[in-house]
């Protein structure tokens, strides 16, 4: 169990203090909140000089998860790889902060870059044919109708024509993949378009439910 003792908290106050003036959505208590809950999902005690990797993928895995219901592993995998920025393994204390910012308050053209990493799979700056094909190969589920025999129904040539027509919308150069600026311009134009290949933000609900746990708990909470 996290030990919030004395020194603890004024060790937070420090590194909140810190951390807020280059954070945009969170004031300087909310960051405190934010820093303690990030060693307490680790479970570690803060002390001075301690060196501490951070939020591994399993354990972010599980958080994102058990607090904002995502279950798919590619998009829990493609959130790591959004807040894991300087590709590590490990989500830092500053990756954490500056990742839920976005992740819970971003603007719409923060939450466009987010979507993009998130679809990135193999971070060549471009979401790929085969990419939205992996990303989107279990998001095509109905059950066949009566119309349907089950020889005539192929989810997987549904979850092609459904890439076939996004790109459509979004290739605007014709060059088979879609690049950041393809995939901002079709965005801005249709704001349906921000998760086109799989949901990767949270929704209003547990955001909120997060926000009021972590941002009115008091320490005497996690001792």
């Amino acid at each position: 169990m996290f030990n919030m003792s004395a020194m603890n908290r004024r060790l937070i106050k420090d590194l909140a203090k810190t951390m807020s003036k280059n954070v945009e959505h969170f004031d300087k208590t909310e960051t405190e909140c934010l820093v303690r809950e990030f060693y307490v999902l680790l479970d570690v005690h803060v002390s001075p000089g301690k060196e501490c990797q951070g939020v591994d993928r399993e354990r972010f895995r599980g958080f994102l998860h058990s607090v904002f219901g995502m279950s798919r592993d590619t998009m829990m995998d493609g959130v790591f790889r959004a807040f894991d920025k300087d590709r590590d393994g490990f989500i830092s204390l500053k990756e954490w902060i500056q990742g839920l910012s976005v992740f819970l308050r971003g603007t719409l053209d923060e939450q466009i870059k987010h979507c993009f990493s998130v679809y990135d799979l193999n971070g060549d700056q471009f979401i790929s044919r085969a990419e939205m094909l992996h990303l989107l190969k279990d998001s095509l589920h109905r059950r066949p109708t009566e119309d349907d025999s089950d020889e005539d129904y192929d989810p997987a040539e549904g979850v092609k024509e459904l890439v076939d027509m996004t790109m459509s919308r979004m290739d605007a150069d014709g060059d088979g993949r879609v690049s950041f600026e393809d995939f901002q311009a079709a965005v801005k134009r249709s704001s349906l378009l921000l998760e086109a290949f799989g949901p990767c933000l949270p929704d209003a609900s547990p955001v909120e439910k997060f926000e009021q746990q972590v941002f009115t708990s008091s320490y005497d909470d996690v001792l």
